[in-house]
């Protein structure tokens, strides 16, 4: 009897709390310009007319409403369809990939949940940047970019047609190389490139969708630093500065320069005190006046 009246309890006090939930799939594929359903359920104790809203992340970060007020908003209105459960897109675009948050609220309660959509692109030729010539011991980076691919696309590069080991100390026939590979950024980079590092280089993208797609090759030449350019250079350098200091001098001293910059020393006015005897009625003789512009 006891366990009776204990198992009554046990019903009753359950029966006093709401089961708010929200349950949807939390990962949708789907390929582009295709239509794709994103299921949201949600639990009775929501009643019988729960407001149900929509919103979407994209990649960006960026969050907008698609969906309120019982109807889609904006750009949505015609590509979006609300059904008992979900929501309908006819047609999606690369756009689309992003976070759709489901937010359900009545009687008081409130439950949401995340459906992450990704639709799915392949790989476009991508856009690599690699030096024709660079010089021994210089850090040098290659890059090499897809911007079409989704999800984002993955990085191989290739030397002479054979392709590089993400690692190459793993690798015998590479181990004296010593360039680092980022295979999700795109980056082939040689922090501190030598002769060995020579050759034609090539980067691939990929990401599961479609064929990987290869940029162009582009040969690099690793050269030594040409120590003689440089002394010579400066040589020819401090000739010309000699030359021009000469040739300043040679035309002061001759007179062709105007007087402003004239390398001769300039004369100074230079007064002395008149004689008694110099003197004429009190008036400084004009031989004097004279001297103190002399």
């Amino acid at each position: 009897m006891w366990t009776f009246v204990f198992v009554c309890l046990s019903i009753s006090v359950t029966g006093l709390h709401a089961d708010f939930s929200v349950t949807v799939s939390p990962s949708v594929k789907v390929k582009e310009n295709e239509g794709v359903d994103l299921k949201c359920s949600y639990t009775a104790d929501f009643g019988s007319a729960p407001r149900v809203e929509w919103k979407f992340k994209d990649l960006k970060g960026s969050q907008i409403l698609i969906y309120f007020d019982n109807k889609p908003t904006g750009q949505y209105a015609g590509r979006i369809t609300m059904y008992d459960g979900g929501l309908r897109f006819n047609k999606v675009t690369r756009a689309d990939t992003g976070d759709y948050d489901c937010e359900v609220s009545g009687n008081t309660g409130y439950g949401e949940n995340t459906i992450k959509l990704t639709v799915l692109v392949p790989p476009s030729k991508p856009v690599s940047r690699i030096p024709s010539s660079v010089t021994t011991g210089n850090n040098v980076r290659l890059t090499c970019f897809d911007a079409d691919g989704s999800p984002p696309s993955t990085y191989r590069w290739y030397k002479d047609n054979t392709p590089l080991p993400e690692d190459p100390t793993k690798f015998p026939s590479f181990k004296n190389l010593t360039y680092k590979m980022n295979v999700f950024n795109g980056n082939l980079e040689f922090p501190s490139v030598s002769k060995l590092d020579s050759g034609s280089y090539l980067c691939e993208a990929s990401n599961g969708e479609g064929a990987p797609q290869r940029g162009d090759a582009v040969h690099m030449e690793v050269r030594d630093l040409n120590v003689g350019g440089i002394v010579a250079g400066v040589i020819v350098a401090l000739l010309a500065v000699g030359l021009l200091l000469f040739g300043l001098w040679f035309a002061s001293k001759k007179g062709y320069l105007p007087s402003k910059f004239s390398l001769k020393p300039k004369q100074q006015a230079v007064y002395t005190q008149p004689r008694a005897d110099d003197m004429d009625d009190g008036d400084v003789s004009t031989t004097h006046l004279a001297q103190l512009y002399k």
